[in-house]
């Protein structure tokens, strides 16, 4: 019996003590110790993934393909019931068009409010930059500009 039967034999946590002894006592043999546990099949333990000892790398490979297979039909469904941000229909086709048109209503409303905001920003914007001006042509001369420095 060889070595890694010894610790197969003890399971999982034998495995996990290793690669971390191994990593504190020299780091390239923890790395060597965890590429050797991903490549054999050892890293995964779960039925998703295959057994501990990976008797059967194609019965893990089919398992691993049905997984994904179940998995891309779990998240098509789920498009299906979102339908990705419209809303559902409640049955009441009379309901689903009252509600419809006042969505339709509501987004015009909140697009004009929008735009009565943006022109009244415009105009106090308007009338504070004329105060300015009006301010400045008012101010008296009191002394001329400084002048610029000349280049030496």
């Amino acid at each position: 019996m060889g070595l890694i039967d010894r610790i197969d034999d003890l399971g999982k946590p034998a495995w996990i003590a290793l690669m971390v002894l191994s990593f504190i006592l020299f780091w390239p043999i923890g790395i060597a110790l965890l590429v050797y546990l991903k490549w054999s099949g050892r890293m995964f333990c779960s039925r998703r993934y295959g057994h501990w000892d990976m008797p059967d790398r194609q019965q893990a490979r089919e398992e691993w393909r049905e997984h994904r297979r179940q998995a891309r039909e779990e998240w098509r469904a789920w498009k299906r019931r979102h339908r990705w941000g419209r809303p559902e229909t409640s049955g009441n086709v009379a309901f689903d068009e009252y509600r419809e048109e006042t969505l339709r209503r509501l987004d015009e409303e909140q697009r004009e409010f929008r735009d009565f905001l943006d022109k009244l920003r415009a105009a106090k914007d308007r009338s504070e930059f004329d105060q300015f001006m009006a301010d400045r042509r008012n101010r008296p001369a009191t002394e001329p500009p400084p002048p610029a420095p000349q280049a030496s």
